[in-house]
């Protein structure tokens, strides 16, 4: 039989913990052979603090953990027992419906995206009032008029001595007000 995803409802804040826990009990029942990977879907984002980029982890579907496998009986009740689950997603309660192909592919494809190329922690919207917090325009207020987030900049219209000024700045350069 064939492995399929599933999605796992986990306690939000415990997903990696029901992951590792998932892990633990495939590998102690012996059942790996019914088991794929085992994730919790996460992508990463960067951010600028302190004039430092960080990066780091964001759980984009937060409170599940998707897990492929054979559904059977065992399989079942294995995930189900496992503590801070809470159940599966779709389908029926003692049926659950796995995701499609597509789903899962969408899915994992981001994670791998992100890997390569993390995305910023804020997202920024035209029109929105933002604040400049480095560079020449430290603690100037502007309307943001366009965001690119290929190169993580925006262009900020800046009141300069009464005038609006556009101002190409990165992400790390402004905060929202």
């Amino acid at each position: 039989m064939a492995k399929r995803w599933y999605v796992v409802h986990a306690y939000s804040g415990y997903e990696k913990k029901v992951a590792a826990s998932l892990k633990d009990r495939v590998a102690l029942h012996g059942m790996e052979e019914s088991f794929g990977e085992i994730l919790v879907p996460t992508e990463e984002v960067v951010e600028m603090r302190g004039g430092q980029k960080r990066k780091s982890e964001r759980k984009f579907f937060p409170g599940y953990v998707l897990v492929q496998m054979e559904l059977n009986d065992d399989t079942w009740h294995l995930v189900k027992d496992t503590p801070r689950v809470m159940g599966f997603i779709g389908g029926k309660a003692d049926q659950p419906a796995p995701i499609t192909e597509k789903e899962a592919e969408a899915i994992l494809r981001r994670v791998d995206d992100s890997i390569e190329k993390p995305k910023p922690k804020t997202i920024f919207e035209p029109g929105e009032m933002v604040r400049v917090t480095d560079g020449p325009f430290n603690d100037f207020n502007g309307v943001v008029e366009e965001v690119n987030y290929d190169k993580n900049r925006l262009r900020v219209a800046v009141l300069i001595f009464g005038r609006s000024t556009p101002v190409e700045l990165e992400f790390g350069q402004v905060e929202k007000t």
